[in-house]
């Protein structure tokens, strides 16, 4: 019989006498057939990994090569996985395990489970035995890819029978290992709390009292300066609920944030990642560069590309992706074919849809890691990052499985006064914006409805013209979110658009309904202006945009004809926004398919149009002289 690498047989042999099936825990579902419809479900809880049983065949072998992985220096590898099973069947399936030791010996003591089970943590992907081979079931053969990233511990795969929903454990292959797993990786920027600031946040095995973390940076082509990094981490006991707190948990390292202060404007900068080993010698990352950004007012070109609810992907097929997060790969290769007409790129809302499966924030940091490095990569929190029950989220269902913000507020920064609390303002040259946090309250008289008036109110028009708002869940105008009699979050424009008449808001962004909708200028549910595709003059109304389509599984629209939608599209796709001057920017939704533009608007208009008088919108006068 092929032995497990980490257990001895005795071992296994007493666990598989005295521990019978485990009963609930964590999250899982039945789930037999090798593809979904697209309806969203995260795959990993697909795998009722709480039930698995022991069954291990001695005439079944799995090998996995090469042994060590980025031996080259790199993050991210292929695995060669050969598999010999004398009594194959369809369902049987390759799990990748990470650490490789995944035996009940590693089981943490948790209140959410009622027994003790054999396996307590999910594996970090999977594929179906016969997924390159489909003679898989008449020869018992077959050789499988893996694309592994370096995720701090080493791996294993584990060959199951019985699907999914009845998990039967087989045989468990030779254990790899990246030949650095502790190394600095998948660094992403952020602005700072000042626009000449900006922050550098990564991802590694080392602790502050095994290596100090910095970042060496300067000027291109000018001397280099180190800047110290803080470091933050995260345990299961800060997770709010299953399957965080039970299956989906899995070690995070420890993150580290770097701010690289008193830049100068629109200059370029190299950067790297270091740690300084107790024995004095240093562990690198690779070389990266951004530039940085324009003073506020600057007239200059500037972009901002704008996408919600994208989630990640696998480039090798695994975890039935293309049909739970199938446009993601391609609005993130869309950007990085673009990138060098990109200046700062906005994720509104739902980034990973990792649903409290912890190890595909990691996956998701390596997918994005070319444009984060690159660009500041600014988030908001969606219901996918904070909703838990009884957590203090505004809506109390486990969208977030059991995260409860605290994985996003720790794995990526940005300039809040409180992350917990994920508002905040952001100035990125002649453009303004004020990012909400639509789990938590809103409404007027909330101390965020409080600090939205204040973002607003504070926008210099004259040096700041392109006033934008961003939401994740839909506070104005959907076709398709038809909720409580409301074409969009219950209470949201009740509460809101009255400070978006005010204060003369461009743009209202929003994620949340997989799909891209654009409105006429809108204010109380009728258009201010006429036209589709330029607007010009007096700031009346706001325009809504759903851009929720960067990669998740789409949502349709409903049958109701509203007289303030101009453009929908059910697809894939992002915003990207393009300020020449003062007076003029243009609009367009490009499709992650192709990089082509599908809509657009342009707008122009002088310093008096923003300050003229309209409909609650007029600063108060006097009849003195």
């Amino acid at each position: 019989m092929r032995s497990l690498s980490f257990l001895s047989m005795e071992y296994l042999f007493l666990l598989m006498s005295i521990l019978s099936q485990c009963l609930k825990f964590g999250s899982g579902t039945a789930a037999v057939v090798h593809a979904g419809n697209g309806d969203g479900v995260q795959p990993l809880s697909k795998i009722a990994i709480h039930k698995a049983v022991y069954a291990l065949h001695e005439n079944v072998s799995v090998k996995a090569h090469p042994l060590v992985l980025g031996t080259k220096g790199g993050d991210s590898d292929w695995v060669t996985v050969e598999i010999e099973c004398p009594k194959p069947s369809e369902d049987d399936w390759i799990a990748v395990f990470s650490p490789a030791n995944f035996s009940s010996s590693i089981c943490q003591p948790s209140d959410d489970m009622e027994q003790f089970p054999h396996i307590c943590s999910a594996p970090i992907k999977y594929k179906y035995a016969n997924d390159s081979d489909a003679d898989y079931k008449k020869t018992g053969k077959s050789s499988l890819k893996f694309q592994l990233i370096n995720q701090r511990e080493d791996f294993s795969f584990a060959l199951f029978s019985g699907g999914l929903s009845d998990p039967k454990l087989v045989a468990v292959s030779n254990v790899i290992s990246f030949a650095n797993p502790k190394a600095p990786l998948y660094p992403r920027l952020s602005q700072g709390k000042s626009w000449n600031e900006m922050t550098v946040t990564w991802a590694s095995g080392y602790n502050v009292i095994e290596a100090v973390p910095f970042v060496e940076w300067g000027m291109k082509g000018e001397s280099q300066t180190r800047s110290p990094a803080g470091t933050l981490t995260f345990h299961q006991n800060d997770m709010c609920a299953p399957p965080a707190r039970t299956v989906g948990w899995r070690d995070p390292g420890f993150i580290h944030t770097s701010f690289l202060k008193d830049l100068w404007p629109s200059s370029v900068y190299t950067y790297k990642l270091g740690h300084k080993l107790v024995d004095g010698s240093f562990v690198w990352s690779k070389s990266y560069s951004f530039k940085s950004s324009p003073y506020p007012g600057q007239d200059s070109l500037q972009r901002v590309v704008i996408f919600g609810d994208m989630g990640k992907a696998e480039r090798d097929g695994s975890n039935e992706y293309s049909n739970y997060q199938p446009g993601s790969l391609n609005t993130t290769d869309q950007l990085i074919k673009d990138l060098k007409n990109i200046d700062i790129v906005f994720h509104i809302g739902d980034i990973t849809y990792a649903n409290g499966y912890i190890s595909q924030w990691d996956q998701f940091t390596s997918q994005v890691e070319r444009i984060a490095s690159t660009v500041p990569y600014m988030i908001a929190s969606g219901n996918h990052e904070r909703d838990a029950p009884n957590s203090g989220s505004f809506y109390d269902g486990n969208d977030s499985g059991g995260e409860c913000g605290v994985v996003a507020e720790t794995m990526f920064y940005v300039p809040a006064e409180n992350r917990a609390k994920f508002w905040y303002s952001t100035d990125y040259g002649m453009f303004h914006f004020c990012i909400a946090d639509s789990e938590h309250d809103w409404r007027e008289g909330s101390e965020q409805y409080k600090f939205i008036e204040k973002c607003l109110a504070s926008a210099d028009r004259r040096k700041q013209p392109w006033l934008i708002f961003v939401a994740h869940r839909v506070l104005g105008y959907s076709s398709s979110y038809w909720k409580d009699a409301s074409f969009g979050e219950p209470m949201g424009r009740e509460s809101l658009q009255g400070l978006w008449q005010k204060y003369k808001v461009d743009i209202a962004f929003f994620g949340h309904i997989h799909n891209y909708e654009r409105t006429c200028p809108v204010y109380q549910g009728q258009c201010m202006h006429v036209g589709k595709s330029h607007y010009s003059g007096i700031v009346n109304g706001t325009i809504h945009v759903v851009v929720g389509g960067g990669g998740s599984h789409l949502s349709g629209f409903g049958p109701t004809q509203t007289s303030w939608s101009l453009y929908k599209d059910s697809d894939f796709g992002f915003v990207k926004l393009t300020a020449y001057n003062h007076s003029s920017l243009l609009f367009e939704y490009k499709k992650s398919s192709d990089g082509n533009v599908y809509d657009s608007f342009t707008i122009s208009r002088d310093y008096r149009d923003v300050l003229a008088c309209v409909h609650d919108g007029c600063e108060p006068t006097t009849l003195g002289s």
